[in-house]
């Protein structure tokens, strides 16, 4: 639980307080007295009796009484501390030290004890195993640096302490501007869906911060962070994170393609795509999304780039590129007369190029013409290092004054930190922020642009059978892949278009089916899991005797029932699969079809249930979206239909939880339609989640 003494406490106790400000509790005492906590400070020091210039008490017995205690003793003497302070009236505790259950049973079982008391007496407890909390209030970190604090700062909640400090490193040197920094350790009571539920709850939209950075490293509740993330997002607030650690893919079984390609990272890739969490990957990443979130909110996606160097205007046009966003060509007339007033050589095409020689006024030239004239452009990317003839603290002016008064964003990227360090630190003291590296900043912005807003909670139930689809679910008694009759009454019941098809152990039974349909055919074992990896997929028969001929072959199999016969559909092959994850729900991927799903690994991934806005994002952000739209002559695929059968599966998932693996693969796609030709279900009918 997190209260005011804990935020704002009038009084702090700091047990383990030293002179020496190389150990925790001397470092943490001197960055309160240095950030001017305006409370009282009691210290605990069993040899001293002051602690630089604070009194100091032998014990947490003679220590008068607080409304924050903050712990920077061994881990064993912890719990009997904490038993006395919560019994003299403390109500919020911040417990620095480690050796708990992050270490040893041992140590799990002092967290325990300490949990229990600061529960029993309705107080709040950070850590154990954290480097402390950080406000514009008290200073209760023994970590540097200290960054610039401010109440429209960021909130960075983080799981790992030093990760914070590190985060906090990066983001001085780029002027980013904080009002709090929590690190919550083991979460032993407070943990990061807990920091932002009480930000959620308690936001206040004309004080509070509005942009939030998390380093998260075990996701307890996603429920809770879904519902808190864009709660925040709703109201205004903008938040990256880094989840760490989702590479491993988990114990589940890899039957099929689905469990082949997704991971626990598949379910964060879909938890942070419904919040609308910009996802970031490093600690460079976040900081610069943090240093995006401070500048005006982008209304669209093409981008001039003023600069003084040619080679790093390029990698900054490659990186928005591939980033899916505009560096759009300039011309005419009105870029034909701001040529005219630039010197010889200058280029106006995008990037813009000045030269080396380019002056201030130059500089505010092609801002203002950016800005004015040049209609079409949605915000300016403004490199200017130093090239040793001009001065520099001139050309941060007019950046400054411009950032000022444009209603288009302009994103300062000044590189020469080192030969320009005075010019760079006067102009991060006006309030700005800097992004030192252009590639980094290219990434951090289509990382922004690309991420959805937060998914509505409506579920589409529109042509979806529901009864049905349970009555299916319901009668069938064996855990397992479900037979292909099967799969296709719930496919068909939540209005997905499948492929006729006949199933039958009886030769003849098949031939007269392909007679009826008419040739070509394709030929399936039925059996097998991975059918083309036994040769039991045999395209395009188009006479009796050779579907006679690969009916007999297919059944010597090794675990062979009987074979499916299909007519012969052409298309673009396209795939949907989904994978229940434990808390998460049921991750739904997509992607391209056939063998390249698996070969790729270009999928996509969203949390079920999903919105139409949701399935489109999912599409768009694939590397082969250009196959679907059509490229290079190419037609592409019906968008739409493709978007309509992942939302369709989204909601027989939602309410056939009993599924627990399941793949479309492959969907045929032409320009006109999109239907199912091969599918799988996996179910397993224990005890089943709430819906």
């Amino acid at each position: 639980m997190i209260n005011q003494q804990l935020l704002r406490p009038d009084s702090i106790i700091v047990v383990g307080a030293s002179n020496n400000i190389h150990k925790p509790g001397g470092a943490l005492l001197r960055n309160l007295i240095s950030g001017q906590y305006p409370g009282t400070l009691y210290a605990v020091n069993p040899k001293e009796t002051e602690v630089q210039g604070v009194r100091a008490y032998p014990s947490v017995q003679e220590v008068p009484a607080a409304d924050l205690a903050v712990l920077a003793i061994p881990a064993a003497a912890c719990p009997d501390a904490v038993d006395v302070l919560a019994e003299k009236g403390v109500k919020a505790f911040i417990i620095l030290s480690a050796g708990f259950g992050e270490e040893t049973h041992e140590g799990a079982q002092l967290e325990e004890r300490i949990l229990r008391t600061v529960n029993e007496h309705h107080a709040a407890l950070i850590g154990p195993n954290c480097i402390g909390l950080l406000t514009t209030w008290h200073h209760s970190v023994f970590s540097q640096p200290i960054p610039q604090l401010h109440p429209q700062g960021v909130d960075l909640i983080s799981s790992s302490g030093a990760t914070a400090v590190f985060i906090l490193e990066s983001a001085v040197t780029k002027g980013l501007q904080f009002n709090s920094v929590w690190s919550v350790g083991n979460a032993t009571q407070i943990g990061v869906e807990d920091v932002l539920q009480y930000l959620d709850e308690h936001f206040d939209s004309e004080h509070d911060s509005r942009i939030k950075l998390l380093y998260i490293e075990s996701i307890g509740d996603p429920d809770r962070l879904l519902f808190h993330a864009s709660s925040l997002i709703r109201k205004g607030c903008r938040i990256a994170a880094i989840k760490a650690g989702s590479s491993e893919s988990g114990s589940r079984a890899a039957s099929s393609h689905t469990g082949a390609i997704a991971s626990s990272d598949s379910a964060v890739e879909a938890l942070f795509r419904k919040a609308g969490i910009v996802r970031c990957f490093s600690r460079e990443e976040l900081t610069t999304v943090g240093c995006v979130f401070t500048l005006p909110e982008l209304k669209g996606r093409n981008f001039a780039i003023v600069t003084h160097a040619g080679g790093p205007g390029v990698m900054l046009t490659d990186a928005l590129s591939k980033g899916g966003l505009n560096v759009p060509k300039l011309e005419g007339p009105l870029v034909d007369e701001l040529k005219a007033q630039l010197y010889p050589g200058a280029a106006v095409g995008n990037p813009i190029d000045i030269l080396a020689t380019g002056t201030p006024e130059h500089l505010a030239l092609c801002l203002d013409y950016c800005e004015e004239k040049f209609e079409h452009i949605d915000a300016v990317l403004a490199i200017f290092g130093t090239p040793g003839l001009v001065t520099m603290y001139k050309m941060y002016d007019v950046l400054h004054e411009k950032m000022q008064h444009c209603r288009k964003p302009i994103f300062p990227i000044l590189p020469s930190v080192n030969t320009a360090g005075p010019e760079v630190a006067d102009f991060l003291a006006k309030g700005h922020v800097n992004f030192a590296d252009e590639v980094t900043l290219g990434t951090a912005l289509s990382r922004v642009l690309n991420a959805p807003r937060p998914a509505n909670n409506e579920i589409e139930l529109f042509g979806v059978d529901v009864p049905r689809i349970r009555r299916i679910i319901d009668s069938i008694q064996e855990d397992g892949y479900i037979p292909p009759y099967q799969v296709q009454a719930l496919l068909r019941s939540a209005g997905i278009p499948v492929v006729d098809e006949f199933v039958s152990v009886k030769k003849e039974e098949v031939l007269a089916f392909a007679r009826r349909t008419g040739f070509p055919v394709v030929a399936k074992v039925v059996g097998p899991v991975h059918k083309s990896d036994v040769g039991g997929v045999v395209l395009n028969i188009k006479t009796e005797q050779h579907l006679a001929l690969e009916f007999d072959r297919m059944m010597q199999i090794p675990g062979a029932t009987s074979v499916m016969v299909q007519p012969m559909l052409k298309g673009t092959e396209l795939f949907i699969g989904a994978k229940y994850e434990e808390k998460f729900g049921h991750v739904v991927l997509c992607g391209l079809g056939g063998i390249f799903v698996e070969v790729l690994k270009d999928v996509s991934s969203g949390l079920a249930p999903l919105s139409y806005e949701e399935a489109y994002s999912m599409i768009r952000s694939l590397r082969a979206y250009k196959i679907i739209k059509g490229t290079r002559g190419q037609k592409g695929v019906n968008e739409d239909k493709f978007a309509e059968i992942i939302v369709r599966l989204s909601t027989l998932l939602r309410f056939a939880t009993e599924i627990k693996e399941m793949d479309i693969n492959p969907l045929l796609a032409t320009e006109k339609n999109v239907i199912a030709v091969d599918a799988r279900i996996r179910i397993e009918k224990g005890k089943q989640p709430e819906v």
